[in-house]
């Protein structure tokens, strides 16, 4: 008898890619502002995550537009995650751009555009309009089909009801198509743009709560609307200033966004458009939003660059500028002079500070059991001790590195707990800083271009 071997088949559409800061949900702030221990895959760094959390009350509250802030630490102190967190608490209306220093110098436009670019990515435009709309409860649809196959269109009638008054409207073939492909059917509330026919299926109305069973728990129910049919709305469009600078620059208008031309933008385009929207302030249809530009490795920008910042900030529509970076005392890229982050003291002063410390074994020990989690790795208690003490002796993100890794060694083994045995052998696969240091200090004459000398060797041998 042949044994069949039946393929397991994934969901591919509910795969998601685990990334480094995909456990950050927000800050870990309650309402007063104070970190709690760990909430919201935040550990540790309360005094930085406060700090924090005092901006996204002044971003929210539009108190601190044409600011800047400066996330210094070590390498592995959280300050890409407390500026992910930083993200997740402003919201979905505050735009939000992020942009790596070292990206600036690999795009085909010049360092200063981009970082226009990036600024206006991070300023929002709410604009607001009113419409017509005809907002009602569906008492009925009536579809005519033709006898006859491509005789001709199909017709036919919509009726809907408020709690004063029912019309019944005409359809043509397109308000047809649109109602089969929101499946919208008797009983319930939609609302029509008659400019541009779009439907929205507002929810079920309460009169047919009786149906709720054969609905779904996921159904929505709300009143049937009062009043007329047809009402006069303000309509709120959300959009960032680049995205108006792309779609008036470009032939292809709005499809612009959608095929990646990162041109460049003519300085004319943007001081019209700055124009218009000033008008528009103040006849009240617009307002703007400063939003968050984070810059990961700040020190990776030069003097050009900051100076540029330098100007850029001092304008009325600037968003609030977040800059990272783990570097001590160094040199000003472009110039021969040191300075505190390398970054120079004329941009330094207008930076507000918020200064991360390195995580204590606890701290550290907390991180890994989230990230476990995040993972969905299994993992016994004396791994984590020994995942924890290499974090400590090594760092942080070689500990977490070595999760999946020992995942997949525990699978080889046939295992479903990972164990001490599995972190002891991929912590011998996989070297860490340290070890690699060391080893190349032994075996240096064995390696083409070696430059180091004997003083490096000391260092290197103090730091293995």
């Amino acid at each position: 008898m042949v044994e069949l071997k039946v393929s397991e088949s994934k969901d591919l559409t509910r795969i998601e890619r685990i990334g480094a800061h995909s456990h950050i949900r927000g800050l870990g702030l309650d309402s007063a502002l104070e970190p709690r221990d760990v909430s919201e895959g935040m550990v540790g760094q309360t005094t930085a995550r406060k700090a924090a959390g005092v901006i996204v009350q002044m971003v929210k509250e539009g108190k601190i537009a044409g600011r800047a802030v400066l996330l210094a630490g070590q390498p592995g102190t959280g300050k890409t995650a407390i500026a992910m967190g930083m993200a997740k608490s402003i919201g979905l209306e505050t735009p939000f751009a992020m942009l790596a220093g070292s990206e600036l110098f690999s795009l085909e436009m010049s360092k200063t555009e981009a970082l226009m670019q990036a600024f206006r990515k991070a300023i929002g435009v709410r604009i607001k309009e009113e419409t017509e709309v005809i907002e009602g409860e569906v008492v009925e649809i009536q579809i005519d089909r033709p006898a006859v196959t491509g005789a001709a269109s199909k017709t036919g009638k919509l009726t809907l009801k408020t709690t004063e008054m029912e019309t019944v409207y005409d359809l043509g073939a397109k308000m047809i198509e649109a109602l089969g492909k929101d499946k919208v059917q008797s009983g319930d509330v939609i609302a029509i743009d008659k400019a541009s026919g779009k439907i929205t299926k507002l929810g079920r109305s309460f009169s047919r709560s009786r149906d709720y069973d054969a609905m779904g728990p996921q159904t929505k129910f709300v009143q049937c609307p009062d009043g007329e049919l047809q009402k006069r709305k303000e309509v709120v469009h959300c959009v960032t200033l680049h995205e108006i600078d792309v779609i008036n620059s470009r032939t292809q208008g709005f499809l612009a966004l959608f095929t990646g031309d990162t041109g460049e933008i003519r300085a004319e385009v943007r001081e019209q458009i700055d124009t218009k929207v000033a008008e528009w302030r103040e006849e009240g249809k617009a307002e703007i939003v400063p939003g968050v530009l984070f810059i990961d490795e700040v020190h990776m920008l030069d003097i050009e660059c900051f100076s540029f910042l330098n100007r850029a900030l001092e304008n009325d529509m600037a968003p609030i500028l977040v800059v990272a970076t783990n570097r001590g005392i160094t040199t000003i890229r472009g110039t021969n002079y040191k300075s505190p982050h390398g970054i120079p003291i004329d941009f330094l002063d207008r930076l507000l500070i918020i200064s991360t410390q390195p995580y204590t074994e606890d701290d550290i020990r907390k991180i890994l059991d989230i990230r476990c989690q995040e993972e969905d790795v299994d993992v016994s208690e004396d791994a984590k001790v020994l995942l924890t003490k290499i974090g400590v002796d090594t760092s942080l993100r070689y500990a977490i590195n070595l999760i999946t890794s020992a995942a997949l060694a525990c699978q080889k083994r046939k295992g479903r707990v990972v164990e001490m045995e599995d972190v002891s052998r991929v912590y011998e696969l996989f070297w860490d800083v340290k070890r690699s240091t060391q080893y190349l200090i032994e075996y240096q004459n064995q390696y083409m271009f070696n430059e180091a000398t004997m003083g490096d060797e000391d260092d290197g041998s103090m730091m293995a």
